[in-house]
């Protein structure tokens, strides 16, 4: 398989594995020591294209938190993403801008978002964010890999340089 074609391949896993499961954690460099914090991506699924480009990812989050005020000293963002089943695993670097659009928030809005927010969709402390993402690793992990592995070295071959060929990719998100 091409490069080309395994980075779009694992991209397009990423996708349908963070649609499943959308929890990453995401820390600011160099604030608080690049401490990293469970968040729930937002994003919109309908549009197919926007995410075969790459999709934009959104984050509700409290101006009183930690990583919204620490973009003042820097927006620059690390993320890992592990999908439900640990078939894919992710790391993902980019910049967080906040953003103040009340069409977003309509369309993001939810009730296990409404429960953190007293106030609603009008809370005085709530912050849409947006990840603009500029690089990822994607690792895929195989069912029997430890079984490859073993086959592999005992015809004398390297198992992780095949691995790492066929199941990683760094991609454009």
């Amino acid at each position: 398989m091409a490069d080309a074609e395994r980075a779009d391949e694992l991209k397009q896993l990423f996708w349908e594995e963070l649609k499943d499961s959308p929890f990453v954690m995401i820390g600011l460099q160099g604030v608080e020591d690049s401490r990293t914090r469970p968040w729930t991506a937002q994003v919109n699924w309908q549009d197919e294209k926007q995410l075969q480009q790459g999709g934009d990812i959104y984050f509700f989050g409290a101006k009183s938190e930690a990583i919204v005020k620490g973009l003042s000293q820097n927006n620059k963002v690390v993320c890992t993403f592990v999908s439900k089943g640990h078939k894919v695993f992710a790391h993902i670097h980019g910049t967080l801008e906040l953003v103040n659009d009340r069409s977003l928030i309509d369309r993001f809005w939810n009730p296990i978002i409404a429960s953190w927010y007293k106030g609603g969709k009008d809370d005085p402390d709530l912050q849409l964010l947006r990840f603009d993402t500029s690089k990822a690793e994607i690792w895929k992990a195989e069912a029997g890999a430890t079984l490859v592995a073993a086959a592999l070295k005992m015809l004398g071959r390297d198992p992780g340089e095949d691995h790492q060929r066929e199941n990683q990719a760094e991609v454009a998100l």
